[in-house]
């Protein structure tokens, strides 16, 4: 079966099509990735994609080949990783470097716990607030800059942080007195 068959037959939801494409594609995707992230990722990205495929296959519009919209879909993917990847570093560097004079004191709490505590706390704001509070503290960027992209308006980024500070010193609050020199 050819790629346009494939491709046409995936519209329709031909469950063999989807097999074919899948047998096809599955390891040259898989190690394409992996020249990008670690195999075990490569894979589960690779798995995801073509989950999202199976999934949205009424809606996707392929404008040149198959081949080239998969090997496509995969780069983007792996980049999104990677950034994602390269974002979580950041915040823990930030973090780390906002607080390592306190550790010096051995009855302050070690700086990997404290990290991860706080990075468990930041994922468990709601998706708004969690992402303007993210723009805001970790991405360099001005309460305007963060209206702008997210398109509301500064009011609305200015309440939102306020609303994940007020969260995030609950949840934190035996660690209050040191998130006060992280957040403030």
């Amino acid at each position: 079966m050819n790629d346009p068959e494939i491709l046409l037959l995936l519209y329709s939801g031909d469950r063999e099509a989807y097999k074919q494409l899948f047998i096809k594609y599955y390891s040259p995707l898989s190690e394409f990735a992996s020249q990008f992230i670690p195999d075990d990722d490569a894979e589960e990205l690779v798995q995801d994609l073509m989950l999202h495929l199976w999934e949205n296959r009424e809606d996707i519009v392929v404008e040149t080949s198959l081949k080239s919209y998969l090997f496509t879909a995969t780069r983007f993917r792996c980049l999104n990783a990677i950034k994602k990847q390269l974002y979580h570093e950041r915040i823990h560097s930030a973090i780390y470097e906002r607080m390592k004079d306190q550790f010096e004191d051995p009855d302050y709490y070690l700086v990997n716990e404290l990290s991860e505590n706080i990075e468990k706390a930041i994922n468990e704001l709601p998706p708004v607030f969690r992402e303007t509070f993210i723009l805001s503290r970790f991405g360099d960027r001005t309460n305007v800059q963060v209206a702008e992209q997210l398109g509301v308006s500064v009011k609305t980024v200015e309440y939102r942080i306020k609303q994940s500070l007020v969260i995030l010193r609950r949840k934190l609050k035996d660690y209050l007195p040191l998130i006060m020199m992280v957040f403030s």
